[in-house]
């Protein structure tokens, strides 16, 4: 039972950053109705921005995270605005291959400049044991759940309570009735891939705190984030939350109780189990009202 208990604070920790991170994704692809394949480098890119940032620059983290959200959210808007804007109105097939190419891109080009050697970012405490009873967590594991914690709740926040929230809400059910109550919906969209662009560099961060990061770990990530969105539902906020705790509990039971060499294969085997009961997701009913 102690052994199970662990299992299951470990994939909590694991099940809390895939939240964050499927978070910037679904709001760019079950709202914006944009396949982000670039997801995962923008994840990629904060982690190595937060490493440079705290070990080369000496930054202490927190003024680091705030940097790593500022900068890659500024990134997003400017990615909305020069490039996804020219193919909004052009079917989701132009979508799909530009983000592509600019994961190629991206990846190519931190490759260039920082090499294939995997990263840390500097934390900020020391890293020591925290016994929960049977359950022991360290301490920077400890802290950033928590930090994930607080970034979806204001994440949650800003789109419920604040009127660039509210116009974003307006905008996706309706973007001709957005644009005659005079929301500016360029703007609505390009804040909203500011926003999943920021959320994701985040999680690379706090992530790479606690293990690191490194030019190839993308892929995985954006492979991930979009599991965590088909098991929640697209455009759901709180699929996104549970379809990440699902996936993090699954792959810490299995690499506890099976082998941790088929981790990856749980992912694919709760999607097709999705798909075959509740096709657009558990949330499903709540992702369309939005």
């Amino acid at each position: 039972m102690d052994l199970c208990l662990q299992f299951l604070a470990n994939g909590i920790v694991i099940g809390a950053f895939y939240a964050l991170s499927a978070l910037g994704l679904t709001l760019i692809f079950g709202l914006m109705r944009v396949v982000n394949f670039a997801h995962g480098e923008f994840y990629m890119m904060g982690g190595l921005l937060g490493w440079f940032l705290t070990t080369r620059l000496g930054l202490d983290f927190f003024s680091g995270l705030v940097i790593v959200a500022v900068t890659m959210a500024a990134l997003g808007w400017v990615i909305d605005r020069l490039l996804i804007e020219r193919v909004r109105d052009q079917g989701e097939e132009a979508g799909i291959l530009l983000t592509i190419g600019l994961s190629i891109f991206i990846a190519n080009a931190a490759l260039l400049v920082v090499g294939t050697a995997p990263h840390k970012v500097s934390g900020p405490m020391a890293d020591g044991p925290i016994f929960l009873g049977p359950i022991v967590l360290t301490r920077m594991r400890l802290m950033a759940v928590v930090l994930c914690a607080v970034l979806i709740a204001a994440a949650h926040l800003l789109i419920r309570r604040t009127t660039l929230g509210r116009a974003m809400r307006a905008t996706f059910q309706d973007p001709m009735a957005a644009r005659l109550a005079g929301i500016k919906t360029e703007h609505v969209y390009a804040s909203t891939f500011a926003l999943g662009t920021a959320l994701a560099a985040l999680s690379g961060m706090l992530l790479g705190s606690i293990y690191s990061t490194q030019v190839s770990v993308g892929g995985a990530v954006s492979l991930k984030a979009f599991v965590v969105v088909i098991l929640g539902g697209m455009g759901s906020f709180a699929g996104a939350i549970v379809g990440g705790l699902l996936l993090g509990i699954a792959e810490a039971m299995w690499g506890g109780y099976v082998s941790t060499n088929l981790v990856d294969i749980i992912g694919f085997l709760l999607v097709i189990a999705i798909l075959l009961f509740r096709p657009y997701g558990l949330f499903s009913v709540r992702a369309e009202r939005a």
